[in-house]
């Protein structure tokens, strides 16, 4: 049986951390606050909406007793962000050899389903995988590894890969006991050989033989 793989999106299959950014700022916008830098906005993406905008709110002047209003106006901003989000180099001609070799594919991403339609949309990769798990499918989100068994049972193929970019990533991984891939290119705040991984890579020429090497 062909070990299957499943992705985490931002930051490892696309880059969405200048829309995020640009969804962040427009918000800080509207409530009269100066923008923030991509590297401190990146610092807050990975545990899904909620979560980021907590840390949005702890860095800014934003009000806390807000935060239902921002919420509902920071999704129609992230979703909007969609526009213009490009996959990382490499990508789609990957995804093109996973497919010519029956590999079967799913999505696991924290980030939740309003947003996540259109940026897979846009980037065209809404038909590329047999199952997508968004941040609000489950009770629990990543690094819950809840989400990624649920991805592996849904495709039925037995365990295979996990590809991501973060730290969350690599956690998420090490608790449902799957080998973890990391793309070095992604959104991370930690050094690489801090961040534990079966197999690191810059190059998505590299997948192929990760795959087998790790699920063999």
């Amino acid at each position: 049986m062909t070990a299957p793989v499943v992705f985490d999106l931002d930051g490892t299959l696309i880059d969405s951390l200048p829309g995020i950014a640009g969804a962040a700022n427009a918000l800080l916008g509207e409530w009269g606050l100066p923008p923030l830098g991509m590297a401190e906005v990146g610092g807050f993406v990975g545990h899904g909406e909620q979560v980021f905008l907590d840390r949005l709110i702890a860095a800014t002047g934003l009000d806390p007793a807000d935060r239902s209003a921002l919420m509902a106006r920071f999704i129609p901003l992230y979703k909007d962000a969609a526009r213009g989000t490009r996959l990382f180099d490499g990508v789609a001609e990957m995804l093109d050899a996973f497919d010519a070799a029956g590999v079967a594919m799913g999505l696991c991403t924290n980030k939740p389903l309003a947003p996540l339609i259109p940026v897979l949309e846009e980037t065209g990769l809404a038909h590329r995988f047999a199952v997508v798990v968004a941040g609000d499918a489950l009770p629990r989100r990543k690094p819950d590894p809840a989400p990624l068994h649920h991805a592996f049972a849904e495709l039925g193929q037995g365990p295979g890969l996990y590809v991501g970019d973060s730290e969350v990533d690599a956690e998420t991984a090490q608790r449902a006991g799957l080998p973890f891939a990391l793309y070095t290119k992604g959104i991370r705040q930690t050094p690489v050989a801090d961040i534990p991984h079966q197999a690191a890579f810059d190059d998505f020429s590299e997948l192929p033989d990760i795959r087998a090497r790790l699920c063999a």
